[in-house]
Formats: structure tokens, sequence, C-alpha cells
């Protein structure tokens, strides 16, 4: 993935410059646009993010959004750990999960998941700063596929998800 940040006009409704984000994925070929003012962002924030107690104990942040794409980021803590004094497995996957969620649903429809997995690569260690980003794979009219790739502080790759989502045909309010 290559993130370039640009400031150009680009928006049909939009009047002035704005400064966005630019991702450009290899693997699927795409551009995407991030801009903390799109739909993408009320949803995930306003509507997801904000509603959800889990990932607000995570101390989840929200680093870039777009439709079929996020980049989600936290810092492992002490009461994170198991027993072996590492990052318990389940706070690499519920990061995963919440950057598949919210990158499912910025399409503005309702998406839950319906299969996903994971693959614990390294271990995460308290103090770590762990980012997910999320890349559309696929998607259709009811079905999306997701990659999620959660890297540390030092661009090692902690955890690779795959999710699959069920798209349902209701709209997000916003």
């Amino acid at each position: 993935m290559l993130k370039v940040t640009l400031t150009f006009i680009l928006f049909p409704k939009m009047t002035l410059a704005k400064k966005c984000t630019v991702l450009y994925f290899k693997f699927t070929k795409k551009y995407i646009v991030l801009d903390k003012t799109t739909k993408a962002y009320q949803i995930a924030q306003e509507k997801m993010l904000e509603q959800d107690a889990f990932s607000q104990w995570l101390g989840i942040e929200i680093i870039a959004i777009g439709q079929g794409a996020t980049t989600l980021q936290l810092t492992i803590r002490a009461d994170m750990t198991n027993g072996f004094g590492i990052a318990h497995g389940g706070i690499a996957y519920a990061l995963a999960d919440s950057a598949l969620a919210f990158a499912s649903n910025a399409h503005g429809r309702h998406s839950v998941s319906v299969d996903t997995s994971i693959a614990h690569l390294q271990v995460a260690k308290v103090g770590d700063t762990l980012q997910a980003v999320t890349e559309e794979e696929s998607l259709s009219h009811k079905m999306g596929v997701y990659r999620v790739v959660i890297r540390n502080q030092k661009q090692e790759k902690i955890a690779v998800f795959k999710g699959i989502v069920y798209r349902s045909s209701q709209e997000w309010q916003v």
C-alpha cells in the first residue's frame, strides 16, 4: 500500500480544495480517497464507534476511512495481556474485527460478518502500537470480502485477518 497526502479538488460537491489522504492498494489496483467529512467517517465514528463500548475500552482510534478501507490504531496496555505477559490474541482479533466492520459499513449499508479468521504472526507487548489496515478484496450486492493486516510501530506484521460480510439492504441514516 502506498500512502500519499495531497491537496486537490476532486469531489463534485466540494467548492474548496481539501487536504485528503489517497491510498493505493497494489493487490486490487485501486485508489481510495479518504476524507473525514465523508459519510464513511460519519458512519464509523458517530454510528459505530461512539456506540461500541468494547472498541472504546480497547482505545481504538480511526486514523483513516473510506468506502471499503480503514486504518485503525490502538496501544497495548497491561490489562490486555495474557498469562505469558504478551497481548492476548483476542486484542488483535478485536482490532481487526472493528476494522472490518468500519470498512464494510462505510459503503452506507448495514453489514455484518459471517466468516472471519486470523493468523497471528508475532507477539505484541505492552506499549506496542498496533495499526490495522483494511482492504476490500471483493464486493457484490450481498457479500464483501476483506483483508486486514495488523502491524506494530516498527512496521512488523503482527497478524493477518480475513473477513466476509453479509450486506443487508438497510441503509445507515447519517
